[in-house]
């Protein structure tokens, strides 16, 4: 009789969702009611998030004696709800006491085939190689009959990875879960990797990522179908939980293999056995293509990242408020106004603290930012705490003069009343400091890096600036005062103070913490960049011997390749200069 020919489609749901890490109940509740919705929609298969079941990265929770067998209890419960439609679905698999970064094909009632990961990433934030074992075989698997091959992640993303092999065995159409954190230009690197591999092996890619905030991590969505010339025909929205629902245009058997591969190899050694038959083909009238929405605007895209990552912070850990020390600077203006996008103005709170040293024009900036985001400001001037401070220190500091110690001492008694309003009131304080400072240690350990997030930490301060304009002009009004942008920035802790005082100015320091934080390079290569040497060098002293600063700070967004935390881990006690 032959093989049947191949249908012109297979009819996928692209399930976008955010899962909370470790609620297993309540990302499998999640997933069943978006099953149900591709169910409803006569889907073939529904493509989740990688390790959607736990969440992702689960880091140290799989560690746990009892997370593995309790996840496996929960794919087991979420594949019990499931019909004809296939869902892949992300899980830690478990066998002889190794674990696995694995995927459930469910259908039926039941787990019917798992894959497990083959290429474990170990680089940047990721870590999978101290939690997993890599899968060494595959098996394909007829959906809607169509024959698929399921690859996780970075299974793509490396050159020797199994897509190739799972082409060459059979399959017409690989479901790949993802989760693949956001930083700039993440979008576009996606895109062009999944349509060169679309195209180069003549076989579509359903290409599913998780969206939500997790801890420093952004996941955007973005999830996206990509045909079999390598051409994107579907994608779903960033920053957003979505499930798209696509009939996916595929090349029919008789078109032959792609010219760029070897003919099926059925005997491939990676392939387990004969395809793990799912589900026939059925007829259905086709659906209309959803229209492609065209990439964020570059700046969107960050503050998108941010809001995400303030929003899911505060609400994932079990806040509803958060309060910020608004000073009438830059800084503090743009956390406020992405706090607002996040939450809403009235779960947003500031707290203004003048100071013997703090300007009028500070001041009324303060209360001016505060009545364009609507959102309420309560002033608590901290000159009674500083005269105290100074009154019980002078017989200790006898005889020597005023410096950044008495600096330090107005900083710090800023953060001990944030906290203070935090325990009094529940609220989770939002630190404002922003990458330049915090790559040069431009800030008061227990002062103003105290807190419990730092939304803007990887955000360099030439960026604060063009991200505080476009918010302006993507409201047609002044979120936040020209004023408080256009003014040079200060500390204000001692008489007319500028950051431009200690540190290089921020349109050379930026350039230069770029090359050096995010790029990873060597003095002598940030000076063949055209950069001055001393400077380089007087940059790069700073960002060495604030390393203890930084390890002591709150965590925050990553938006660049390369932020301060888990993305770059660099010794405390280190002698290396270069």
């Amino acid at each position: 009789m032959g093989t049947p020919p191949t249908p012109p489609s297979l009819r996928v749901a692209l399930v976008q969702l955010n899962p909370l890490i470790g609620d297993l109940d309540g990302n499998v509740a999640a997933m069943s009611r978006a099953y149900a919705q591709a169910e409803a929609a006569g889907c073939d298969a529904a493509v989740f998030g990688e390790l959607s079941v736990t969440g992702y990265p689960p880091e140290d929770l799989v560690l746990r004696s009892g997370f593995a067998t309790e996840n496996l209890a929960a794919i087991t419960a979420f594949a019990a709800g499931t019909g004809r439609c296939a869902a892949v679905a992300g899980y830690v698999a478990s066998e002889g006491g190794r674990l696995y970064n694995a995927a459930a094909v469910c259908a039926g009632g039941a787990v019917v085939g798992t894959y497990r990961k083959q290429r474990l990433p170990n680089y940047r934030v990721f870590d999978e190689e101290r939690y997993f074992e890599p899968g060494t075989s595959f098996d394909t698997f007829v959906v809607g009959g169509v024959e698929a091959g399921v690859a996780i992640c970075e299974d793509i993303w490396v050159d020797d990875g199994p897509l190739g092999d799972m082409v060459a065995a059979g399959a017409r159409i690989i479901l790949n879960p993802n989760g693949s954190p956001y930083h700039r230009g993440r979008l576009a690197d996606r895109t062009a990797l999944v349509s060169g591999l679309a195209a180069r092996n003549g076989c579509p890619i359903v290409y599913v990522n998780l969206v939500g905030g997790q801890d420093e991590l952004v996941f955007d969505g973005g999830s996206m179908v990509v045909d079999a010339t390598g051409a994107v025909v579907a994608r779903a929205a960033q920053y957003e939980e979505e499930v798209l629902v696509v009939d996916v245009p595929l090349r029919d058997s008789s078109h032959g293999d792609s010219p760029l591969r070897p003919a099926p190899l059925r005997d491939s050694p990676a392939r387990r056995s004969e395809p793990v038959v799912v589900s026939g083909a059925v007829e259905r009238a086709p659906l209309a293509m959803p229209a492609v929405p065209p990439p964020l605007d570059p700046l969107d895209e960050v503050a998108g990242a941010l809001v995400l990552g303030i929003r899911d912070y505060v609400r994932k850990n079990g806040f509803t408020d958060v309060v910020i020390g608004l000073s009438g600077g830059v800084d503090s203006a743009l956390v406020a106004a992405l706090a607002v996008e996040a939450l809403g103005a009235r779960h947003v709170h500031g707290v203004s603290m003048p100071s013997r040293y703090s300007s009028d024009g500070s001041r009324s900036d303060a209360e001016l930012l505060a009545a364009n985001l609507a959102i309420d400001i309560q002033p608590v001037p901290i000159e009674p705490a500083f005269s105290s401070y100074l009154s019980m220190l002078e017989p200790a500091f006898a005889g020597r003069p005023h410096d950044l110690t008495e600096e330090n001492l107005q900083s710090r008694i800023r953060g001990t009343i944030l906290m203070a309003m935090s325990n009094k009131f529940g609220w989770l304080v939002l630190t404002t400091g922003n990458k330049s400072e915090v790559a040069t240690g431009y800030f008061t350990l227990y002062g103003d890096s105290a807190g419990g997030f730092a939304p803007i930490k990887d955000v360099l301060k030439t960026d604060v600036w063009a991200l505080c304009r476009h918010l302006n002009r993507r409201a047609g009004r002044e979120l936040i005062p020209e004023a408080i942008i256009d003014k040079p920035p200060s500390a204000e802790l001692r008489p007319d103070q500028r950051d431009d005082q200690s540190l290089p100015p921020y349109d050379v320091l930026d350039p230069i913490l770029r090359l050096y934080v995010e790029e990873d390079l060597a003095i002598a290569d940030v000076v063949a960049r055209g950069h001055d040497e001393a400077l380089v060098r007087r940059v790069a002293r700073l960002v060495d011997v604030s390393e203890h600063k930084r390890r002591q700070g709150p965590p925050g967004v990553r938006i660049s390749v390369k932020a301060f935390g888990k993305d770059r881990r660099m010794p405390i006690t280190n002698g290396y200069r270069g």
